[in-house]
């Protein structure tokens, strides 16, 4: 064999390496965020499961608040019944709008915020709300990860050859403008 023969199968080498390099970096990337999904799941589902405990407590003491409870409890199904990441995402910005209209009804009982079991309750849900929001930034840097390398070069030559696109983020969606508001402080 020539030396230039040996010279272009270690550069074909070299280009094979580095290419199954990307690919399987691309992979890694992909597989932190499915599994800084698995994460949210796993609060979400105790989320999904304090809900209907919660709403039992308010309506207790909130007979005439349905509609509130109602929009709780379908956002919540609807939620639980997501199956894709994005519907996912969608369903849980509803549901959080939802238990922001809850937290608002909850102000003219205050009889029920004295309640031992919904203080439990509610001391559980504001623990759950926490986590979700420490893996949802852990969900949205390995998605950045991911979406970085599928979008700079060279690597997004060989993301769109193997499938490989830009994922969402799990942000407010709708919700950003309220929360981006300065709260307002009353005192009645």
């Amino acid at each position: 064999m020539s030396t230039t023969v040996i010279i272009i199968l270690v550069c074909v080498i070299v280009i094979i390496f580095w290419i199954v390099s990307i690919y399987n970096r691309l992979v890694r990337l992909r597989n932190n965020r499915e599994n800084a999904f698995a994460d949210i799941d796993v609060q979400l589902k105790q989320r999904y499961d304090l809900i209907p405990q919660l709403v039992e407590t308010v309506k207790g003491y909130a007979k005439h608040e349905k509609s509130t409870l109602e929009n709780v409890i379908n956002a919540r199904n609807a939620a639980a019944g997501a199956t894709t990441i994005n519907d996912k995402i969608a369903a849980e910005n509803t549901l959080t709008s939802a238990l922001a209209g809850l937290k608002v009804t909850l102000e003219a009982y205050p009889d029920l915020k004295a309640n031992q079991n919904f203080l439990q309750l509610q001391n559980e849900m504001s623990d759950i709300e926490n986590k979700l929001s420490a893996v949802r930034r852990f969900f949205n840097s390995a998605t950045k990860e991911l979406n970085n390398a599928v979008e700079v070069f060279p690597s997004n030559i060989f993301a769109g050859m193997f499938g490989f696109k830009k994922e969402a983020m799990f942000d407010l969606g709708a919700e950003r403008a309220a929360h981006e508001q300065t709260p307002q402080v009353k005192f009645d």
